[in-house]
């Protein structure tokens, strides 16, 4: 449930800064009449990532054991490449994402409205499309039987849609380079056990062998169905009986990505602290910096 709330709150924040930056800038700049395109594109995109949500969900119902085990192995391995990117992204942008949409915003304004539309639509739609994805991966590689992994996620996304509202309202005060490094880190573990999940889905479809060579098991010692076997099921996508493949597509991917995410990227101090995204409004509150 963790892993899957830490998700959510990841990704969700991202996406709640980003309407947070764009609702900011027009209000800063006596364009209310912007919003309802703005806001229109918004609900797109929640409502396509919603939809591809479920076409996962419901759409792999329909198929084989062995299909469904062939898509979500190939989507969870797509899931971790993307989530990744995101990651890595984000550490390296976020200093320049408030200018960057502002830049993108002047743009369609000058444009009209089928262009704000479209600004709102793509700033969020990526993020939600991710998210989907995701989430996805990660409750199929954590089910277990109970709806907690989805609370989970439910959980995250509210805690960053009251953050994001936090965050415009300038109630709130957070270095986001340390968030994103420290969350980010802890993604790439949690990717790293949807891979090894993923891995494991190919296997049992036949797309990869060495199902029946596994590296270890100790399902006498973790018991799977017990408090911490599903605790560390939860967090870690934690399996007692892995494959070698699995093991090793894990480490290969864990130790390296995980060090370079973590090796000092140039951050300077004290430029990480976040008020409200309506920069130097007439109540004296700061802008949003997003490094």
């Amino acid at each position: 449930m963790f892993s899957n709330y830490l998700i959510g709150l990841r990704e969700g924040l991202e996406a709640s800064l980003v309407v947070c930056i764009l609702i900011a800038y027009l209000v800063k700049t006596g364009r209310r009449d912007a919003l309802r395109p703005i806001w229109l594109g918004i609900g797109v995109a929640v409502a396509l990532a919603l939809g591809f949500g479920c076409a996962l969900e419901f759409g792999s119902q329909e198929m084989t054991f062995q299909a469904q085990e062939a898509l979500g192995g190939s989507l969870s391995i797509l899931a971790v490449g993307l989530v990744t990117w995101m990651v890595f992204w984000m550490r390296r942008t976020a200093r320049h994402l408030k200018s960057e949409l502002h830049g993108k915003l002047d743009a369609a304004l000058a444009m009209g409205t089928g262009a704000l539309v479209a600004t709102a639509f793509l700033a969020v739609g990526r993020e939600g499309l991710e998210t989907a994805l995701f989430v996805w991966a990660s409750v199929h590689a954590a089910s277990d039987g109970t709806p907690r992994p989805l609370i989970g996620v439910a959980l995250g996304l509210a805690t960053a849609v009251l953050l994001g509202w936090l965050f415009y309202r300038g109630a709130l005060r957070i270095n986001l380079a340390k968030f994103f490094t420290w969350t980010g880190g802890m993604l790439v573990v949690v990717a790293a056990g949807v891979l090894a999940y993923g891995v494991h889905d190919l296997q049992e479809a036949d797309f990869i062998p060495g199902l029946t060579n596994l590296a270890f098991d100790i399902s006498s010692t973790i018991d799977p169905t017990s408090w911490y076997g599903t605790l560390l099921k939860g967090v870690f996508n934690f399996q007692p009986d892995p494959t070698v493949l699995q093991v090793t597509v894990w480490a290969l991917y864990l130790v390296p990505t995980l060090a370079v995410f973590l090796a000092p990227v140039g951050f300077a101090s004290g430029k990480g602290k976040v008020k409200a995204p309506d920069e130097q409004g007439s109540h004296g509150s700061q802008p949003t910096n997003a490094s």
